[in-house]
Order: structure tokens, then C-alpha cells, then sequence
């Protein structure tokens, strides 16, 4: 008997053991570790099989009756721990973290990625950020309340820096407000797409659109950040004031007026999923049903027994296809180019109830699932991406893994596609896995089976006021035209003219479309001002965004810290800091999937460089941001009044 389990009532042990007897097995074994300080756990016959593909593993390929002992053991242990026996190891060793991540995954994790599991164990106790001493006057400017606004508002409320929202809607939530269009919603698993410090409770693996901007709107009620946003409120301009080691941001009130604020700081978090992009194509404005934006969905938009056609086959063509097909009487499918797309058995599909609980009540269990989710849909892809000049077969592949992958989402398409095999050179790509944006497949496959629906590969030559005609000359009637063609992801920060010290603009500074900033944050000529989400930071090998723009916080509460404790007025990067850094990034990306020949891809700008994907690994990114380095600073001390 375990007297720190009789403690539980009765009703409780029975929920504990519904949610344990579902839960999933490699997860088990490390709460198990944690909680009881037994290292049999990671020894055979209990170790995990790994298995194919991105599933959960949830059985760890192990036979029943180990399954059984696992999940009889885990009981045990999560019921003392939970009636007040104290948790065992409450933070593993090092070496010891890594041989359970290690064992979690069946496959052996690299000493650097350490930082992150560290970094995601729940802590003994939440320590509270050291506050610096605040100047009177000094304020920061944060601009956009989607998901980096919200990090960057949580971060300065818990140092204790003032700080004001600015947000050009009436509500916060970014790209997640703006996009309704039918089957809108993550294709990254929603435990790890959220943020460290606020974890929900999640219905779905992987959550659609209504779900995650409630997700935004917890955050921001639980932080109590609205009466620090400033709503229906539009920056138009900035400009670095040198004297005053401030920034003039000129702003456009709800009224109509036109107000200056003169921050300190300045942290713009609006994203690159805006402005929305339209095709070049002829007669595009002479369509005489109705067209929009996927980003522009209408409310009032009625697809039924409609002839439908959308242009563009990415990520919300993706999402919206099959999910209006069988609304529509037709629907006609307009492709650039074929995509590569991942199954996973958990796609859309709901949590069970006790698991949820399971997710709620054990941190240790949660800490665990989201650190699994974060290695398999991030560093543990990074060496599948990396060029091998020996590789035989550059044409179809880079490596040898990569090439493995090739085979595997091949055997995949080739089974969804059934009777429909005719499709195949249509759907299949010819470049390299993960050379374009990795999408997760919610039954794009089974829905090309549709007699409603057809894809279309050959180029639109024009669109007419009631068909889309094709090079070839086809016509394919329409009633209703979506465009699916995304945002000018290539050209960062074109909400709002910014000035720097110079007074050069940031358009001038980047040339446009080629963006640099070092670390994706700070740019020379531009004191004081931090770009989250900014160039070359999207985890285009896998991740999630929301940690990315934990780090860069991380970092810039750092470095606001080191500002205020030193007394200085104005911190600038340095040229030759941000140069060697960009040079590095392109070094790295000539020898990745991303500058492969035989695509075309949104990553890369008008000159061929890739301005939108790091191709660092998250650890390595985990480590650069750690701190910031006071050296790669130009560093000005406070000014009297400033």
C-alpha cells in the first residue's frame, strides 16, 4: 500500500487512473524517473521502439504487458506524488536529461539541444525576473497584439517596465483574428504551439482558428494586459530622434486624430503575414462574382451549389479545399506547383477528456509531451535539410535521410491518391522533402478522389467575368473566385515607415526585400527598436514560432535590463556584428533544402537569398539569445531628461 496515495479521494484515484491508462507510454517513463528516482525506467525492456513518422508513439512500440506495468507504475507514482510525496528528482542532471529525452525518443538527442530541456522542466519554484531600477519617464512601444505583442507585453509586465500596445483592430489575437476562412487552424500541435508560460487546455492536437484566438484572448485577460492596449489604433510612422535618445512615433487614434509619442523602446510585433499578396494575372479585376482574400473571408459567403476556384495550393488552400468540398458543385483547383505533405494520425482530431485532465493536473506529464513534440517537429528534421555534395540523386533529394523521407511521404500520397493514380505526377513534387513549406495533410488526397473537384497544373492565361482560362484553353466556369495566394512575407515591416538614426528607412536600409537584422531582432541605425518575428528567425526545419519569440524576448528583457542597470540611454548593434552574423546565415542556407535549384519558394526574395527561414537549429538559436552581449552594442549613456 502507498500511504501517500490513500490520501487521494476516491473520485480523483479513478480520474488519475482513466487518464493514465490512455496516456501515452515514452511519456509515462520520464514522470515515472522524475517522480520515483528509479533509472530502471530507461533500461530494456522499457525503453520505447521508435516509430515511423511524426505519431505520438503513445504505445512506445513496447508489448501489452510492459504497457501495463508502465501505466501501473506511473499510477502509483503520480498518486503519492499528488497526496504530498515530495517528487524525487526535481531537476535531472544534465547527462540525465538528455539519456531521458534520449530514451523518450527512441533515438539519441545531441548535448546542445540540453538548454531547451532545461529550459521547459517545471521549475521548483517560479522565480521572479530581477526588476531594474525604472527612470522616470522611460516607457517602451509595443506595436501589434497577435502572439509576439502579447509575449513581448508579458515579459515587460513581469520586470516591471512601463509599456504601451499599440493594436490597429478592436481586439488582439494577429494573424489568428484576421483569418476566418473555413478550416483555418495550426499545423503545428497546439502543446507546442503556445506559449511556455501559458499553458490551456487544449480540445484538439491540433487547434483550428476559434480555438487559438481564444487561446490569445486567455492570454490576455490571465496578464491582465488589455487596460495596457491601446485598440483601433494605427502607427503610421517613426523616426530615431538622436538628442533625445527617444523615438517620435506618430500615431492615428481611434477619431481620426493624430497623436506623437515619444518612447524609449520601441518593439514591433506585427508579424510578416501581412500585407496579403494578389496574383499578377489578366483580368483578375474584371471577375464579376465574387472574389477575395482566403485573409478577407466573408461572413456572408454562401459556397453552396456554387462552381468554386481558388488560385494557389499552399497552406490555406490547403485547409479551406477540403473543407468545402462537398458544399460546392464544382470546384477547380489552380497549382504554381505540387507540395510535400505529412500525415499524422492525431490531425483534427479531439483530446480525450481524461487526458486533458492528465495535461491540467500533472505539470511533469506536460512538460515531458510538449519537450517530445518540440524535438520531433523541430531539430530532429535539421540534418535531413543539409546538402551532401556525394549524395548520387541531388536532383530528387539532398541525403541520404532526406531521401528516406522522399520515399516515405511518396508511399503515403501513393496510398491516399487510391484509384485516382493518375494524378500522381500531378501531385507529386519533384524537389527535395522540406524545400517548400512542410504541410500537414488533412485529406488534401482523398479530396482530389472528388468527381467535384479537379487540379489544375497549367498556368492561368486570363480570368474572364465568369471562368478562369488557362494557357492551354481551357475554360473553367466560376461563380465564385478565392484567392489563395497568401502574404508579402518578403518585405518585413510595411505597416509603417520607420527612420533610424540616419534617417534612412528601413525600405532603403533593406533594399526593399532584403531584409538582415542581427539575431532577426536589432539593426544598425536603429537604436532601441527590436523586431520580433523579424528576418531569418522563421523555423522553417520545424518548431514553433511562439518559443522562437520566447527567445527573442528573452533576449531583449535582457538586454532593456542591462540598459537600465547601466544607465544607458541608447544601445545600437554594430555594423560589423550584424555583417558577420548575416554572412554566417547565408553560408549556412547555401548548403540547405531552401536554395535548391528546382523550386520556387516564399523563403527566398527577389535576389535568390532566403530572408524568412533561420537555418540554425533551436537549440543553437536557444544558446545565441541566451544573452545579449553588451560588445556587439554601440552602447550611449542616459542623457539628462531622456
Amino acid at each position: 500500500m502507498n500511504p501517500y496515495a490513500d490520501k487521494i479521494p476516491a473520485a480523483d484515484a479513478r480520474q488519475f487512473a482513466e487518464a493514465v491508462a490512455m496516456a501515452n507510454i515514452p511519456v509515462l517513463l520520464m514522470v515515472l524517473v522524475q517522480l520515483t528516482g528509479e533509472l530502471r525506467w530507461l533500461e530494456p525492456p522499457y525503453l520505447p521502439q521508435r516509430p515511423r513518422g511524426l505519431s505520438d508513439n503513445d504505445s512506445g512500440g513496447l508489448p501489452v504487458e510492459i504497457q501495463d506495468e508502465i501505466r501501473a507504475a506511473a499510477l502509483d507514482a503520480i498518486l503519492a506524488w499528488r497526496g504530498g510525496r515530495p517528487v524525487a528528482l526535481p531537476l535531472p542532471e544534465r547527462a540525465l536529461r538528455l539519456k531521458m529525452l534520449s530514451a523518450a525518443m527512441a533515438e539519441e538527442i545531441p548535448e546542445g539541444y540540453d538548454s531547451i530541456i532545461e529550459a521547459e522542466l517545471p521549475p521548483l519554484r517560479a522565480e521572479a525576473p530581477r526588476k531594474p531600477a525604472i527612470p522616470p519617464g522611460f516607457e517602451v512601444l509595443v506595436i501589434g497584439a497577435g502572439v509576439s505583442g502579447l509575449c513581448a507585453a508579458v515579459n515587460l509586465q513581469r520586470m516591471g517596465v512601463p509599456f504601451t500596445v499599440i493594436e490597429k483592430t478592436g481586439s488582439v489575437g494577429g494573424i489568428w483574428r484576421d483569418n476566418r476562412y473555413p478550416g483555418a487552424g495550426v499545423d503545428t500541435p497546439n502543446h507546442l504551439y503556445s506559449f511556455s508560460f501559458a499553458p490551456y487546455d487544449w480540445s484538439l492536437y491540433f487547434a483550428l482558428r476559434d480555438e487559438l484566438k481564444g487561446y490569445l484572448e486567455h492570454v490576455a485577460d490571465k496578464f491582465a494586459l488589455r487596460p495596457r492596449i491601446e485598440f483601433n489604433t494605427t502607427v503610421e510612422a517613426l523616426d530615431y530622434d538622436a538628442a533625445s535618445q527617444r523615438w517620435r512615433v506618430r500615431l492615428r487614434t481611434p477619431s481620426g486624430e493624430i497623436q506623437t509619442r515619444t518612447p524609449n523602446v520601441v518593439i514591433s510585433a506585427v508579424g510578416i503575414f501581412n500585407p496579403i499578396k494578389f496574383p499578377d494575372i489578366e483580368g483578375l479585376d474584371r471577375f464579376a462574382g465574387r472574389c477575395f482574400h482566403t485573409a478577407e473571408w466573408p461572413d456572408d459567403v454562401d459556397l453552396a451549389d456554387q462552381r468554386v476556384a481558388i488560385v494557389g495550393n499552399g497552406a490555406s488552400a490547403m485547409q479551406v479545399c477540403p473543407e468545402i468540398q462537398h458544399q460546392v458543385q464544382s470546384l477547380s483547383i489552380f497549382q504554381r506547383s505540387p507540395h510535400w505533405a505529412a500525415p499524422h494520425e492525431q490531425f483534427r482530431k479531439a483530446i480525450p477528456e481524461p487526458l486533458r485532465f492528465l495535461l491540467h493536473e500533472v505539470p511533469l506529464y506536460r512538460a515531458w509531451y510538449r519537450l517530445r513534440l518540440g524535438w520531433a517537429y523541430g531539430d530532429r528534421i535539421h540534418a535531413a535539410l543539409q546538402k551532401d555534395p556525394a549524395w548520387p540523386h541531388p536532383e530528387r533529394s539532398l541525403n541520404r535521410i532526406n531521401d528516406g523521407h522522399r520515399a516515405y511521404f511518396t508511399q503515403y500520397v501513393v496510398s491516399e491518391l487510391g484509384d485516382r493514380q493518375d494524378l500522381l505526377d500531378q501531385v507529386l513534387p519533384t524537389y527535395p522533402p522540406f524545400g517548400k513549406r512542410l504541410l500537414m495533410d488533412n485529406g488534401w488526397y482523398r479530396m482530389l478522389r472528388n468527381e467535384r473537384v479537379e487540379l489544375v497544373s497549367t498556368p492561368i492565361a486570363r480570368i474572364e467575368a465568369d471562368r478562369v482560362v488557362t494557357q492551354d484553353g481551357r475554360e473553367f466556369p466560376a461563380d465564385i473566385l478565392i484567392i489563395a495566394t497568401g502574404f508579402d512575407v518578403l518585405r518585413f515591416l510595411t505597416c509603417y515607415e520607420a527612420r533610424g538614426r540616419s534617417g534612412r528607412s528601413l525600405r532603403e536600409v533593406w533594399n526593399d526585400d532584403d531584409a538582415k537584422a542581427y539575431l532577426g531582432t536589432v539593426i544598425p541605425d536603429f537604436p532601441n527598436f527590436f523586431c520580433l518575428y523579424g528576418p531569418n528567425l522563421q523555423p522553417g526545419h520545424g518548431g514553433s514560432l511562439m518559443f522562437v519569440v520566447e527567445m527573442q524576448m528573452r533576449y531583449v528583457m535582457d538586454l532593456i535590463g542591462k540598459m537600465l542597470r547601466e544607465g544607458a540611454g541608447a544601445v545600437e548593434c554594430r555594423q560589423d556584428v550584424h555583417d558577420a552574423f548575416n554572412e554566417d546565415v547565408d553560408r549556412a542556407h547555401a548548403d540547405m533544402v531552401w536554395t535548391h535549384p528546382g523550386m520556387q519558394t516564399y523563403y527566398r526574395n527577389s535576389r535568390g537569398r532566403i530572408v524568412v527561414n533561420s537555418p540554425y537549429l533551436n537549440a543553437t538559436f536557444f544558446d545565441l539569445t541566451r544573452q545579449a552581449k553588451p560588445e556587439d552594442f554601440i552602447v550611449e549613456p542616459r542623457r539628462t531628461g531622456t
